[in-house]
């Protein structure tokens, strides 16, 4: 193999650990934002205590900046693709806590979103 290959496939995985720490990082954040904001609707501490929660204020912001610096090196150092993809996941996790946890039903307009934020995701990730 050629110094090029080689380099090329060392950048792909880093592009690539990158990407799923993204991904990993915005699904974290996005989960303990939907339980900060929408706890209340499912246990009674949670609407007791708001000004307690606002404290979980302090690590989704680290895993919404982590998640960020990490999209920004997937890809190449463009903020744009990072934003929808970060996008897509709060989209997507939304529909999926709210129906686990809230019983919510999926709707045809849920469903045609959902697939809007696929579709961002992939034109994002594969797309070049």
């Amino acid at each position: 193999i050629s110094l090029t290959t080689r380099k090329l496939c060392k950048k792909w995985q880093n592009m690539s650990r990158a990407l799923l720490l993204c991904l990993a990082y915005f699904l974290g954040a996005h989960l303990l934002t939907y339980f900060q904001i929408n706890g209340q609707f499912i246990w009674s501490w949670f609407k007791d205590h708001p000004l307690t929660l606002c404290l979980f204020g302090i690590p989704i912001s680290y895993l919404f900046i982590t998640a960020t610096k990490y999209s920004f090196i997937a890809f190449n150092g463009l903020l744009w693709p990072g934003r929808f993809v970060g996008f897509a996941i709060g989209i997507i996790s939304f529909t999926a806590f709210t129906s686990i946890f809230l019983g919510e039903g999926i709707n045809n307009k849920t469903v045609v979103s959902l697939l809007l934020a696929s579709i961002l995701v992939c034109i994002q990730v594969f797309w070049k």
